[in-house]
């Protein structure tokens, strides 16, 4: 007989919405909320990894760490909303700071990790991918 304590609090869903809650709303609140209020400034000098400009680059990158932000934190479309937010991660890692330390790195490599886990598992129970359409 399993005790209150695995099946009720130590439950991998509840791990799941603190990692989506968490990481969604760090991402929208203290990196996209930033770019998207100084977009016209920031327009012309954003790091443009994929060659395809300075303005569609921040757009991109406002898009996944704004919306997809948002639908990630919400379990809305998780999957979906991860894939844009590993990937601007994932470019940040290993191409716009691909020239700084690890250590520098650190922050936007844990956040791809945790949105790649998520793409992987799933958002959990505790989530509106799971109320919507009972996956």
């Amino acid at each position: 007989m399993q005790s209150i304590l695995t099946t009720k609090v130590l439950n991998p869903d509840f791990g799941l919405l603190l990692m989506r809650l968490s990481s969604g709303f760090g991402m929208l609140f203290f990196h996209g909320w930033g770019k998207l209020t100084s977009f016209p400034e920031k327009a012309e000098t954003f790091a443009d990894p994929l060659g395809v400009g300075s303005p569609v680059s921040l757009g991109l990158t406002v898009f996944a760490e704004v919306l997809c932000a948002l639908m990630f934190a919400l379990g809305f479309l998780t999957r979906l909303a991860a894939f844009p937010l590993a990937f601007t991660m994932f470019m940040a890692v290993f191409f716009v700071h691909a020239g700084d330390s690890w250590s520098d790195r650190e922050l936007s490599l844990v956040y791809f990790t945790i949105y790649l886990g998520v793409m992987i598992s799933g958002p959990g129970k505790f989530s509106m991918d799971k109320w919507f359409f009972k996956w």
